[in-house]
């Protein structure tokens, strides 16, 4: 899924299948989404750990970036 290649011996750049990640954005009521494991699982989170990054750094995400419940 992530390949990592590094560059030197401090930098690391990681790319992200696009394939994959166009597979697990789905389109509901019009709008596309991506689950929050999806994403957790992307970004090597679990996903409890992501959705608790995301509550802790609100701020950071635009408005329309994910849905309340």
């Amino acid at each position: 899924m992530k390949k990592t290649k590094t560059i030197g011996v401090e930098q690391q750049v990681s790319l992200i299948d696009e394939n994959l990640l166009k597979s697990r954005i789905y389109t509901i009521h019009g709008l596309k989404v991506m689950l929050d494991a999806d994403l957790a699982e992307i970004y090597g989170y679990e996903t409890k750990r992501f959705n608790e990054q995301v509550k802790n750094n609100e701020d950071r995400f635009a408005e329309d970036f994910r849905f309340f419940a």
